[in-house]
């Protein structure tokens, strides 16, 4: 077993192979990779397996959900690696060049980071996009899982590497933490010299554990307060079609949907029947309910759950689901801009100027007009997979992508030029 110093400095090592390999060699490595994960799939189920009886007395079923792995899942892993192959090489892109009066000719280019290091908790998935996207960019990486997704991530990642040999670059440009104690994720955080980016993808504790304590750069992601606001003027189906979408299709996952803010004027007809589809007819279908925790309003008008302090400050990450009565559009952007995690926020109405002045009041990474948050992915975004969800502005916003995941620096060509 290596530790914590010993991946950090064999990653290190590693990082000039992967920042000097072609196009071909990268995208042979991931078509390998893609290979290795589906060829061994079965070991990556027998690993999370285990995880999942280790975990499931200690997490609820929503949270073992984001833990579990299938073959589909798998599979949807592999196709990730693959679309990464077809999108360009970001390394070496010219971003911009100018030639100056004095004949200086500058040139803006696209590099790599080096090491990326992302700490992560219970989602095994993010091994594999991580790893991938880290490759393509011409980076190593350093993963730190959670302890409950441990087994899964090291079957992962072992084939990650595997698929690193098979095209000639470096098993040690993917390295697995195999120290899960925070001491491990502290020591990433303050490693100067071997980190160039940091990426914490996880809760709210997670998140602030980095910012608090980083040393290197850090990204912040992932902690999703979303919203929905349906407007007076909303097709009613719609907008249950939309929130039904995001609130339950994957509760558990950072795009959900957490608070619903509904138009005063239409209140009294759409939350009885954002009720009945959301808790009377998933109940009689046998599908888990939605739990609604409502302002006062709200609850005068369907009952439920009456919500307490901080519950529109809460991210469920389960069949939870806040609701809130607001007057107007600048109501709606106003609680918006009090209760949210900045990561996406919805609007279903179908008059332009409302939706005009929600996108340009709602300073979110993601802003929707008549569609589910559910759609805040780099899959969905064109981008092959994805690091997470940048929450914050400087640097990257929105799905971390290639793009996200490289800096920069100018060239400067000459002809004797002094100054």
């Amino acid at each position: 077993m290596l530790n914590t110093s010993e991946v950090l400095q064999r990653a290190a090592i590693a990082k000039t192979a992967v920042a000097g390999a072609d196009s071909a060699t990268k995208n042979r490595a991931l078509g390998e990779m893609s290979s290795a994960l589906t060829d061994m799939s079965d070991k990556i189920l027998e690993a999370n397996a285990a995880d999942v009886e280790a975990s499931c007395l200690k997490i609820g079923e929503v949270m073992t959900d984001r833990l579990r792995l299938t073959k589909e899942r798998i599979a949807s892993m592999a196709k990730g690696i693959d679309a990464l192959r077809s999108l360009p090489d970001p390394n070496g892109r010219v971003l911009s060049e100018n030639i100056r009066p004095n004949g200086l000719l500058i040139k803006k280019i696209s590099v790599p980071m080096g090491v990326i290091g992302i700490i992560y908790e219970s989602r095994p998935n993010v091994t594999s996009d991580a790893a991938s996207l880290a490759i393509k960019s011409s980076s190593a990486c350093v993963l730190r899982s959670g302890k409950e997704a441990f087994r899964s991530s090291k079957a992962i990642a072992d084939a990650m590497k595997q698929g690193l040999c098979a095209a000639g670059l470096p098993a040690d440009a993917v390295m697995l933490v195999e120290d899960t104690s925070r001491d491990s994720a502290l020591q990433m955080m303050r490693a100067r010299g071997y980190i160039d980016l940091l990426i914490p993808r996880g809760g709210a504790g997670l998140i602030s554990a980095c910012v608090e304590n980083a040393l290197v750069p850090c990204i912040q992601t992932g902690t999703g307060i979303c919203h929905i606001y349906v407007e007076k003027s909303a097709d009613m189906n719609m907008a249950l079609d939309i929130i039904e979408n995001a609130k339950t299709s994957r509760p558990s996952v950072c795009n959900a949907c957490e608070v619903v803010l509904v138009d005063r004027a239409i209140a009294g007809n759409f939350l009885p029947l954002m009720k009945k589809r959301l808790a009377d007819e998933r109940a009689a279908s046998g599908l888990a309910p939605v739990e609604l925790i409502c302002d006062s309003e709200a609850l005068g008008i369907i009952g439920g759950t009456p919500a307490g302090a901080g519950d529109f400050d809460r991210e469920f990450l389960d069949y939870k689901l806040a609701c809130h009565v607001v007057s107007d559009c600048r109501e709606a952007v106003e609680h918006i801009r009090l209760h949210s995690t900045h990561h996406s926020e919805a609007i279903v109405s179908r008059d332009p100027e409302i939706t005009d002045l929600f996108t340009r009041n709602v300073d979110s990474a993601a802003v929707y007009v008549n569609a589910s948050t559910r759609f805040t992915d780099g899959s969905e975004f064109g981008l092959g997979c994805e690091m997470g969800i940048s929450t914050q502005k400087m640097h990257a916003r929105g799905p971390l992508g290639l793009e996200e995941l490289m800096s920069y620096k100018y060239v400067v060509l000459g002809n004797g030029q002094v100054r």
